[in-house]
């Protein structure tokens, strides 16, 4: 408690960060946290299996899409 009440301001550790790191280095509330560590940019360790999504999205990405004519009509009219 005595902390918190030194540092009114929590803007003001930011002129001592040193002092702040020795704080961190002796806080009890902190060595008693569990911790541990999480790499989220790493591969999953869940294998993904096809699903009827994934076929979905291959058939979408796959096809392709024709332009109707009455766009192509507009377009040659908007250039003539």
């Amino acid at each position: 408690m005595r902390h918190e009440t030194q540092i009114a301001n929590p803007f003001a550790m930011l002129l001592d960060p040193e002092r702040i790191a020795r704080e961190v280095e002796c806080s009890e509330r902190l060595k008693r946290l569990h911790s541990r560590i999480c790499r989220p940019l790493d591969k999953p360790l869940i294998a993904r299996r096809g699903n009827e999504l994934d076929e979905f999205d291959a058939e979408i990405e796959d096809s392709v899409i024709e332009p109707e004519l009455d766009v192509l009509e507009s377009i040659e009219t908007m250039h003539n």
